[in-house]
């Protein structure tokens, strides 16, 4: 198999396949490239070659698009480039097989978003080794994504001076730079003091990463792709069998509020969405739940053997 030695090389060509070989138009053709130049950023920063991705690299990247508030449908588009990409890739000698070969395309239609039980978030919990230097931080992370419904790229970025939690709040800077306040639960304020006072005192923090309140071992920020990881690795440990990312967890914070009888309104300002009608989603989450449940358990939609006999011999 050849190395890629100089992508920008493999770009040019693959357009040139896509214009001359796939009849598309230039404009359609840099739609695909521009797509290609996102993947390679990601895979960059996560230190993997293009031709070595894994469909796992993959999914981590379509979960950054999704973190980042990219629709189904420009993920689908965006997935379907990079499919065509692997595709020129391995026609090119590049690659043994295609890693897009079993990565799954968004539907276009609305999407209801995964979202965890209370007993599988506990049970992630009760899977992370407290022994380790970095327990009682990720202890600290999964009650801050839950208990605050965070977006990833606001815990990530979370600083010291934001936090207040005598009076039971965080300062959030989401997108757009606007702050919004969040209250924070008994819970997380008791994980994140210990981690405080267990790990994030003793740290000498990175230049730059001084405020900042979840650092690596090496005292820097941690990124993006870092916190999946975590996420990613708890769900195996305690046997979690749903595809989740980061965003779940807020996901899961703002369907059990609304569970709860929280009121939606509420669940917006907490959530930082602009429009009311991207958090209505979790109005047909609940919804769903509960036509799930009428359907399982309702005595009229339950037909016994015995019944179904009766109607048979009519």
């Amino acid at each position: 198999m050849r190395d890629i030695t100089d992508i920008v090389d493999v770009k040019r060509r693959f357009l040139g396949y896509l214009t001359l070989e796939k009849g598309m138009s230039r404009n359609t053709a840099q739609a695909y490239g521009d797509d290609v130049d996102k993947l390679t950023r990601y895979l960059t920063g996560a230190g993997v070659a293009v031709e070595q991705a894994t469909t796992d690299d993959l999914e981590r990247f379509v979960c950054t698009l999704q973190d980042v508030g990219i629709q189904p449908r420009s993920q689908a588009r965006i997935i379907s480039g990079i499919k065509g990409f692997y595709k020129f890739l391995r026609l090119e000698g590049y690659m043994d097989c295609d890693p897009t070969e079993l990565l799954p395309t968004p539907k276009i239609g609305r999407h209801l978003p995964e979202v965890l039980t209370i007993a599988e978030i506990d049970s992630m919990i009760a899977a992370i080794d407290m022994s380790k230097p970095e327990g009682q931080r990720n202890r600290a992370i999964i009650e801050t994504l839950y208990g605050c419904g965070l977006r990833v790229s606001e815990l990530v970025s979370l600083r010291l001076s934001q936090l207040f939690l005598e009076e039971r709040y965080v300062v959030v800077l989401g997108k757009g730079n606007k702050q919004r306040l969040v209250p924070i639960s008994p819970v997380a304020i008791e994980q994140i003091a210990l981690y405080l006072e267990q790990t994030r005192s003793h740290q000498v923090a990175q230049r730059g990463s001084e405020d900042i309140l979840f650092l690596n071992r090496r005292g820097a920020m941690l990124t993006r792709q870092m916190i999946f990881h975590i996420i990613k690795q708890l769900c195996e440990l305690a046997g979690v069998r749903k595809v989740i990312s980061p965003h779940t967890l807020r996901h899961s914070f703002a369907t059990h509020l609304l569970e709860g009888g929280a009121n939606l309104r509420a669940i917006q300002q907490m959530l930082g969405h602009e429009s009311i009608t991207t958090t209505e989603i979790y109005v047909h989450i609940d919804r769903s739940r509960l036509r799930d449940e009428i359907l399982a358990h309702h005595p009229r939609n339950t037909v016994t053997h015995q019944e179904s006999q009766s109607i048979s011999k009519d």
